[in-house]
């Protein structure tokens, strides 16, 4: 069955959990799409996990449509969200649904994601205005890294709770058809997603979210440079490629690979005419 944002309406309505993965190429994207999981993130965490960035600063309009068209072309049944990169909707109402659009037509996504609460409900308006599905981003928003001051938990105080809750509200009635909420206390994500009628996927936001999303190689051991609490190892992978790295770099030294069964051949009449 195909996912959409009606489903997600829908699933939240049944109190049924949405699952959610980052991809970034076509390979990746058909193994979590045949896994069954509802949506596909083409994330700007692009930039750190796959482009080696610091991070997600410098990821730029051209990486997300390169890598969001890459997934569009192997996800069938997920319903495939792609970021809004930094300063490609901040700037102004205009540019934002320009951009979001750029993701639609150039892209294949089905929806866009972006950062912000009550500073970018008029761009969410403009773009949902534009037939163009918006999920909106709360609590520790990595495009505001310098801002924060680093990857912090967001909403731990009285006002800060508050504030979190008030732009919930706001980005759903700017038209948000879920909210991803990252870094937030569990017991503040629970109170927020019984607060709204739109979906929140949590990332580091407890079990009280509608739906969970996670970067693919965290949740497989794959990711080393940063290992967020939140982001539990669901199969070691990433040690499990490494011994296959080995393994082949040992075989093809000693010359144990390839083997004849590897090989392909010829008449050796032909190899004698050869001069």
């Amino acid at each position: 069955m195909k996912n959409t944002v009606v489903t997600f309406q829908e699933a939240k309505q049944k109190g049924e959990k949405i699952s959610m993965l980052t991809a970034y190429d076509y390979s990746i994207a058909k193994l979590v799409d045949n896994a069954g999981i509802n949506a596909i993130l083409v994330g700007d965490s692009l930039g750190m996990t796959m482009l080696g960035y610091e991070n997600t600063l410098s990821v730029t309009m051209e990486d997300m449509i390169r890598h969001t068209s890459a997934v569009a072309r192997g996800a069938r049944n997920a319903l495939l969200v792609a970021d809004m990169p930094f300063m490609s909707y901040q700037s102004s109402v205009y540019d934002a649904v320009v951009n979001a659009g750029r993701l639609i037509k150039e892209g294949n996504a089905q929806a866009v994601k972006l950062e912000g609460g009550l500073e970018v409900c008029e761009h969410i308006r403009a773009i949902v205005n534009a037939s163009i599905p918006v999920m909106a981003h709360l609590g520790l928003t990595p495009q505001s890294i310098n801002a924060f001051g680093g990857f912090k938990v967001q909403g731990k105080g009285e006002a800060a709770a508050q504030k979190l809750l008030d732009e919930a509200r706001a980005v759903e009635k700017a038209g948000a058809f879920s909210l991803v909420l990252e870094c937030v206390p569990e017991k503040l994500a629970t109170y927020i997603t019984k607060q709204i009628s739109i979906p929140t996927i949590g990332i580091g936001a407890g079990a009280g979210c509608d739906g969970q999303v996670l970067v693919y190689q965290d949740m497989l051991g794959m990711f080393a440079d940063l290992k967020p609490k939140f982001a539990k190892c669901f199969g070691n992978i990433g040690k499990q490629m490494t011994e296959a790295f080995q393994n082949y770099d040992k075989e093809v030294k000693e010359g144990s690979f390839p083997a004849k069964e590897h090989t392909f051949k010829i008449d050796d009449t032909i190899i004698d005419k050869l001069y």
